[in-house]
């Protein structure tokens, strides 16, 4: 608690109106957003490179965050540190009933069903205690503003949680199927960017729809994919490198068959 005192005094000193740090105490809520989502990136990296060190440092960095919005709520009269974590206490309780009271869920599957009953409800008391009366959708309260493969994701789960799912991964298979002879009929012909742009979406929803149903994470999925590309890539450059030759100045077929030898030599 020591330490955490002194980030608060801190955090408090950059504030500070007369003798505070020109950048810090000029910050608002919405202009340090940015930032926040850049240290949540860094931390993944970290975690990735397994870099146990990096992990301590950027959680340190976002830790800072906090308590960096919780100050600018503060000084507004809003909120503070101490409801943010008074919040989320009440939080994991209410939505761990199976380990804070005598509710019982045995397997991951009955747990993940009662997170959705209670987050439903939460969501039903929301609307009461804010006099809201307007008829709200499954869907909505599902963020618009973050990244398309982690929304498609949370989407599809929160519609299957009310049993609009495939039954079985043979039929998402099949699906894709169709969704890439619809993209391929969108390329034929006159081409209509648009039209190719929205049977492209379908089939990349249709294969989250895949990763979900395997419970694979399609963003890590895709990172993974990202970094095994950079390693064959680089193979390519550094195997012309030492011919003397540029990526400029290779041939498709060239970097074709650098491409197979990194695929038999990387993992």
């Amino acid at each position: 608690m020591k330490e955490l005192e002194r980030l608060f005094y801190i955090m408090k000193s950059l504030r500070d109106p007369m003798s505070g740090c020109p950048w810090d105490k000029e910050q608002t809520i919405s202009s340090i957003k940015g930032y926040t989502i850049e240290e949540v990136y860094e931390l993944v990296d970290a975690i990735e490179r397994n870099d146990i060190n990096g992990l301590r440092d950027e959680l340190g960095d976002l830790l800072f965050h906090i308590i960096f919005y919780s100050e600018m709520a503060d000084e507004d009269k809003h909120f503070n540190f101490h409801d943010v974590v008074k919040q989320v206490n009440q939080k994991l309780e209410r939505r761990h009933p199976h380990v804070f009271s005598d509710h019982q869920a045995e397997n991951i599957e009955q747990v993940n069903e009662l997170w959705e009953q209670i987050k439903q409800q939460e969501r039903d008391d929301d609307a009461a205690i804010n006099n809201d009366h307007t008829e709200k959708n499954l869907l909505d309260d599902i963020g618009k503003h973050m990244p398309a493969v982690q929304r498609a994701a949370k989407l599809q789960k929160r519609a299957a949680g009310v049993g609009f799912d495939w039954t079985d991964s043979t039929d998402i298979l099949n699906k894709l199927e169709e969704e890439l002879g619809e993209l391929r009929e969108a390329m034929n012909g006159s081409v209509n960017l648009d039209n190719v742009a929205e049977e492209l979406g379908d089939f990349i929803f249709c294969c989250i729809n895949l990763a979900r149903h395997y419970r694979i994470d399609p963003e890590i999925a895709l990172r993974n994919t990202n970094d095994k590309f950079v390693r064959r890539f680089n193979y390519i450059e550094e195997i012309l490198r030492k011919h003397n030759k540029s990526l400029d100045e290779a041939t498709l077929e060239e970097m074709d068959t650098l491409w197979d030898e990194a695929k038999q030599k990387l993992t």
